[in-house]
């Protein structure tokens, strides 16, 4: 791969990451792992200069502020990220480079920590503004009312500076994480993967009584801007704002020698496993605002600190299980189960072990000693076995020959590493079955729980899909049982079943479950054939010519059609009322009919979901990816790796002006 090719494949890469953690909240890498490719990409930049481009994750800050969360503002001063640095060496050559540059300069070393970067403005001593990062340069979002909510953040000042601007970090403390996600289990909602996430999830939405409830936490580490009183340093700023109440990061060291730089990162490590919150770095910042001020800063970064980034977190613990579960396919699933450890703000004690190649792989066993780690600072991994900590009458865990579940005979997938249950009638498989169905992307049934399902089946009353619409005749036996509760939950719930059958058919599409065949390429099949009648007998090359449906999905599709089974079970379901039909879409004749759009970037007055919605109303298909395929790309302000692609392929990029004045409106 060349250079240009591997650069490329960076930025798409990075711009999905970056999307997934400034604006959804949700990242899926480690922040280490991200790191490594940005530093990879800024290191490749640097060898081929004439391969940089503005619109690099390199030459940028942060995310794209969205619209949809809150009212953008326009920042008085940029928000920037910090130089992120990995090795003594890196730290040892920045505070000999600022030697060079300043005379006798101070550095101070501190925690990073792991939250959401917040702005307060304050005019006569009155909180007036609180604002996210956004896109760290022009925009961020107006969080004040939540702001308010929250304990440390002061509305009223002691003094009253004419203008007072300082920045910081919201986070959660451990402790308040788990108070909130044991609420969202009662409550029956998605819990959240760490503090982060819930801090600047908690930040972002739009009620300050949840807000408040929630419990959220902010230090402040940077006066941004100051009139009408003056400070030397930022210890000195710090002083004046722990006097007003303010709460500061002052678990600092100021140092004058790279030695002392490296002690105090070393001990901020050595301790950050008994903070009562998370970190995920140590700052090291100039201490004198007029050494600051004489280096300045690029478009991205300050000159004057940087942010050294520790490993990801490790933690011992022994195997005491591997516990085995069954899919809706049949797919037998270990898992390890161990005992707890603290990883990034919350206690884990399981983790996948995927398959028998993957288990021969780690060489693993009950008894293990293992290394755990969090992927992406969310999903528990096991790393490695420590093998000479391993007890005398190990053995290496064996996947059996029988299903954990229902005792029928397992076997290996041709050319994969799953091992299968070969039992139709595995109450596991169809317990797994009927939550895909009932799920969200599916038919969407309100309150079926995971509970009431295997209680359903174990007793009989649920074999099949079309069985969940036979239950309102059993009403009076799952009131006297107590199935789903006293008569109030039990009519609520059949309820929601009956009214699931006017569901668009491309739900019972998605929930019947045929390999290959999720909410997207669902909606595409029923679009395309309109009914449930007209794709049952579709041919393979009929199917393939759905767009986005390639023939191992069309097979499988077909082979789900021509089984005798699942006819007979979609039969049952039209009797019973199920919609087999395709919603009807008005669409609009345009110069977008069949066209195939991208769209990328902050548009100025349309939400990416409404321009979407828009493309497709006209006959467009709004698609998530550019290729040779792609007509046109409609982009906004920091449109990203699409736009630049799009440019290499000569593919037309529009403005949202222009897309209105191609459809007339």
């Amino acid at each position: 791969m060349s250079a240009e090719e591997r650069i490329a494949e960076l930025k798409k890469t990075l711009e999905y990451h970056i999307d997934r953690y400034y604006n959804q909240d949700s990242p899926e890498i480690s922040d280490y792992e991200y790191d490594m490719m940005m530093q990879e990409l800024r290191n490749l930049e640097k060898e081929h200069p004439e391969l940089v481009t503005p619109d690099s994750p390199t030459q940028r800050v942060g995310g794209t502020a969205k619209r949809e969360a809150g009212v953008l503002v326009r920042h008085n001063v940029p928000m920037l990220s910090l130089q992120d640095v990995f090795s003594k060496e890196e730290v040892f050559n920045f505070v000999e480079e600022m030697q060079k540059q300043l005379d006798h300069p101070e550095f101070v070393v501190e925690y990073k920590i792991d939250g959401l970067s917040m702005s307060l403005r304050y005019e006569n001593g009155e909180l007036i503004l609180a604002e996210t990062r956004g896109d760290g340069i022009n925009f961020g979002e107006d969080v004040t009312a939540n702001a308010k909510v929250i304990k440390d953040v002061k509305q009223k000042l002691k003094d009253k500076p004419e203008y007072l601007e300082i920045r910081g970090e919201v986070y959660m403390k451990n402790a308040a994480f788990e108070k909130v996600n044991e609420t969202q289990e009662l409550l029956g909602k998605k819990v959240f993967a760490n503090p982060r996430n819930c801090a600047a999830g908690t930040l972002r939405q739009l009620d300050s009584k949840v807000t408040k409830e929630r419990d959220l936490s902010m230090f402040i580490f940077n006066i941004q801007q100051v009139r009408g009183m003056e400070f030397a340093t930022h210890t000195e700023g710090y002083e004046f704002l722990k006097k007003q109440g303010i709460h500061v990061i002052d678990d600092y060291k100021v140092c004058t020698t790279a030695e002392e730089v490296w002690d105090a990162i070393t001990a901020i490590g050595e301790n950050r496993g008994n903070l009562t919150y998370d970190i995920d770095g140590a700052v090291v910042k100039i201490n004198r605002f007029s050494d600051r001020e004489q280096l300045g800063e690029t478009s991205k970064v300050p000159r004057w600190a940087i942010a050294y980034k520790y490993p990801p977190e490790e933690k011992e613990s022994r195997l005491l299980n591997i516990e085995l579960s069954v899919g809706r396919t049949g797919r037998i699933t270990p898992t390890a189960v161990f005992e707890p450890v603290r990883l990034c703000g919350t206690s884990v004690s399981r983790a996948t072990l995927h398959n028998q190649d993957f288990i021969d792989d780690l060489d693993i066993g009950i008894g293990d000693t293992i290394v755990v780690y969090k992927s992406g600072e969310i999903i528990p991994k096991i790393k490695e076995v420590k093998k000479e900590k391993r007890p005398s009458d190990w053995k290496r865990f064996v996947i059996p020959d029988v299903c954990p579940v229902c005792g029928a005979k397992t076997e290996r997938e041709k050319d994969t590493a799953d091992i299968k249950c070969t039992s139709p009638n595995c109450p596991a498989q169809l317990e797994r079955h009927i939550i895909n169905f009932v799920g969200r992307d599916a038919m969407d049934i309100k309150g079926f729980g995971t509970v009431y399902i295997e209680e359903l089946v174990r007793l009989g009353y649920i074999n099949n899909v079309a069985d969940v619409f036979v239950l309102k005749t059993h009403r009076d036996e799952l009131i006297d049982q107590g199935i789903i509760g006293k008569e109030k939950n039990t009519d609520k719930l059949l309820d929601a079943i009956e009214k699931s059958k006017e569901n668009d058919a491309y739900k019972l599409l998605t929930g019947l479950g045929i390999p290959n065949v999720g909410k997207a390429a669902a909606k595409a099949i029923m679009k395309y054939f309109k009914d449930m009648d007209h794709l049952k007998e579709a041919s393979v090359e009929q199917l393939t010519e759905v767009n986005d449906i390639g023939e191992v999905s069309a097979l499988c599709i077909r082979n789900f059609f021509t089984d005798e089974k699942n006819i007979e079970i979609l039969d049952r379901l039209k009797e019973y009322g199920v919609n087999m039909q395709a919603e009807e879409t008005e669409t609009v004749e345009s110069v977008l009919t069949g066209k195939t759009v991208v769209v990328t970037g902050t548009l100025p007055t349309l939400g990416r979901k409404e321009a979407s919605e828009l493309i497709e109303k006209y006959g467009g298909k709004a698609s998530g990816s550019v290729s040779k395929k792609t007509d046109y790309v409609l982009a906004g302000e920091n449109a990203g790796s699409k736009l630049t692609k799009a440019q290499e392929l000569g593919i037309p990029v529009i403005s949202e002006e222009q897309l209105k004045e191609m459809l007339g409106i």
